[in-house]
């Protein structure tokens, strides 16, 4: 029994971890009884949210911080997976039917409409800014001077954890959108090709890892390694982790966008390009049309 605790009883405590996991799964049962969700999406949806607790506020975490090949698989988690599958579940629509009438019309509608909330979904929400900043919170926690700080600051490490997961649902919910463009921020074309293009940068941060002959983490050594084998070894695995999965489920990030690409064209959805007429049967049409 004691062993059994030991795994789930948060490494490191946080409040306002618990305080947002909570609402956020009280407002989603609320909101599944409201509205018609598929099994699937619910599965979805608390696998992801089940992940998220699992790397955060369980014994996983102390591994995370002291081996580096486990803390990648963390950051795995929180910046590729876990928000791949939530958004995969389309909660938003959930939650919202999971808050009360008077909160929706009083507090959400205004919230929704003031300025500084549409500047803040404006700016996190742009398909550049998301894009871009979804690579750099890959790439900057894997500077060794950085990665000591977080290891070094509880509060570094939780902004660590959190810059990841919030890039990660902001970026996937732009490619994953299944409206059209627009109202859709990203056009159907541009979500198929973008994770391509965000997943170069890591393949080659995770191959400078992997091959390198160095210790480029030693703050692991000082906070005291999880497990005994080879430093490198352990690096060279964190390095494959960062260049092999990530890109495999960016990979698969991209087919769904392709799938949900052909569903808006076979249903019509796409919008329509004007058509423009040669130079040469301009210029004809140009007199029939004066005469007129």
């Amino acid at each position: 029994m004691a062993t059994l605790l030991k795994w789930v009883v948060p490494w490191e405590f946080s409040w306002i971890f618990l305080a947002i996991f909570a609402s956020t799964c009280v407002l989603y049962l609320r909101g599944s009884r409201r509205l018609k969700v598929s099994g699937s999406r619910r599965l979805v949806f608390w696998l992801g949210m089940a992940i998220i607790y699992l790397s955060l506020q369980t014994y996983l975490d102390y591994f995370a911080e002291h081996e580096f090949f486990m803390h990648r698989i963390q950051q795995l988690l929180l910046h590729h997976l876990t928000p791949l599958l939530i958004v995969t579940s389309y909660p938003a629509s959930v939650l919202r039917a999971g808050l009360p009438l008077a909160w929706r019309v009083h507090g959400l509608r205004p919230l929704q409409r003031s300025w500084p909330w549409r500047l803040v979904t404006g700016v996190i929400l742009n398909p550049v800014v998301a894009t871009v900043l979804f690579i750099v919170f890959v790439l900057i926690w894997l500077v060794p001077p950085l990665q000591t700080m977080a290891m070094l600051d509880w509060r570094v490490y939780r902004f660590m954890n959190w810059t990841m997961l919030i890039s990660g649902f902001a970026y996937w919910s732009l490619v994953l959108d299944h409206r059209p463009h627009p109202p859709g921020r990203m056009t159907a074309g541009l979500r198929v090709l973008s994770p391509a293009v965000t997943m170069t940068p890591q393949i080659v941060a995770g191959a400078i890892v992997t091959f390198s002959k160095a210790d480029l983490y030693p703050i692991f050594e000082i906070c005291g390694r999880a497990f005994t084998f080879n430093v490198l070894t352990g690096q060279l695995i964190g390095g494959v982790i960062t260049w092999v999965p990530a890109a495999l489920i960016e990979s698969i990030g991209g087919l769904m966008a392709l799938r949900q690409w052909l569903r808006l064209s076979r249903s019509g959805r796409l919008p329509k390009r004007a058509t423009r007429l040669p130079i040469s049967r301009r210029a004809a049409a140009a007199p029939a049309q004066a005469r007129r």
